[in-house]
């Protein structure tokens, strides 16, 4: 991209707070009457997307990952929100340090009944599971696995005005979740898992140490990706269930049944386990489980071929309108 014109529009995307006025939609609740909720913008959410994508890789330690999240802060400030950056450093699996940066966006702090909302909006720094070898060590742009969640997120934000007036919302990004061992050095790392979500694991334990608290927590991970398809996953079964049952039922009852379908996927080692192991939040994930040979993730996942191009707006649309109307009718 000539950087002239990068610059340009990494400026717009810094300042421009409301890119369009949301419409009203009326939507039916489980007791049949009508909440009016504001409507989720997949054009917006997808320029969110494009924008994160723009910096490059969001590699720890790199500049693209500075920059981003110095644009995911200045945006979540835009829309009103009180932000906390959470700096630490921790160690990878190879004994790297990262400059790791969960950052947690605040809607309505004072209020004692919240609810947590969560996505990683770091990158993969190799595609180890691109078809072909030669890209293995080539990072992910991560439109998808990453940038599609903090996207939502974002959307999400800019429409919380217009939230029940006693209710707290908590965005949090969590950083260095995919930074988990390549397969070439798996011997190296340790065999809990515990390479992965490194950023969600320091948070949910300085979070426990605070008090923090709310209701329950929906993790978004790859929800945009044009072969989506989220079925039930293990962890949000087993330690989430009713908020599983909420999230699917209200997709369902919104015409995103096909896109939600109601049965059992696989198991993800993904931030929402810190914070129901650590934190005692339930927390339901929502992320693609797909009939595919090379990944239950999907196509692009960590491939170099996770780029915008490959986002589908429909998708992004059915997970932002599926959680916007969990927390309009939130009591």
């Amino acid at each position: 991209m000539n950087k002239l014109l990068f610059y340009i529009l990494t400026a717009v995307a810094l300042t421009s707070c409301q890119p369009s006025a949301p419409k009203q939609t009326a939507t039916p609740t489980a007791n049949n009457s009508t909440v009016t909720a504001p409507a989720f913008s997949a054009d917006s959410a997808f320029a969110y997307i494009e924008a994160q994508c723009n910096f490059g890789a969001r590699v720890p330690n790199s500049d693209a990952h500075r920059a981003c999240g110095d644009y995911l802060v200045e945006k979540f400030k835009c829309f009103g929100l009180q932000v906390v950056e959470q700096k630490t450093n921790l160690a990878s699996w190879d004994g790297t340090m990262l400059n790791v940066r969960n950052i947690t966006a605040s809607h309505n702090p004072e209020a004692t009944k919240r609810i947590l909302l969560c996505a990683h909006w770091d990158t993969r720094p190799w595609a180890d599971n691109d078809p072909n070898p030669a890209n293995h060590r080539q990072p992910v742009m991560g439109a998808n696995d990453g940038a599609s969640g903090v996207a939502v997120l974002l959307e999400l934000a800019r429409l919380s005005k217009d939230f029940p007036q006693d209710l707290g919302v908590d965005f949090v990004c969590f950083d260095a979740e995919d930074r988990g061992a390549p397969y070439w050095d798996e011997a190296k790392a340790p065999t809990d898992g515990t390479d992965w979500c490194l950023g969600s694991r320091y948070w949910a334990a300085e979070a426990k140490k605070q008090g923090y608290k709310a209701q329950f927590g929906i993790l978004l991970d790859m929800v945009g990706g044009t072969d989506a398809n989220f079925c039930y996953e293990g962890y949000s079964l087993r330690l989430a269930r009713p908020i599983v049952a909420r999230i699917w039922s209200t997709a369902a009852r919104l015409g995103h049944k096909q896109l939600f379908p109601q049965k059992d996927g696989g198991w993800a080692t993904d931030d929402h386990v810190a914070v129901n192991e650590i934190l005692g939040i339930p927390c339901a994930d929502i992320i693609p489980y797909v009939n595919d040979e090379r990944s239950s993730f999907g196509k692009t996942w960590h491939t170099i071929d996770d780029t915008p191009a490959n986002i589908s707006k429909e998708t992004l649309a059915a997970v932002g309108q599926t959680v916007k109307q969990i927390l309009i009718e939130q009591k």
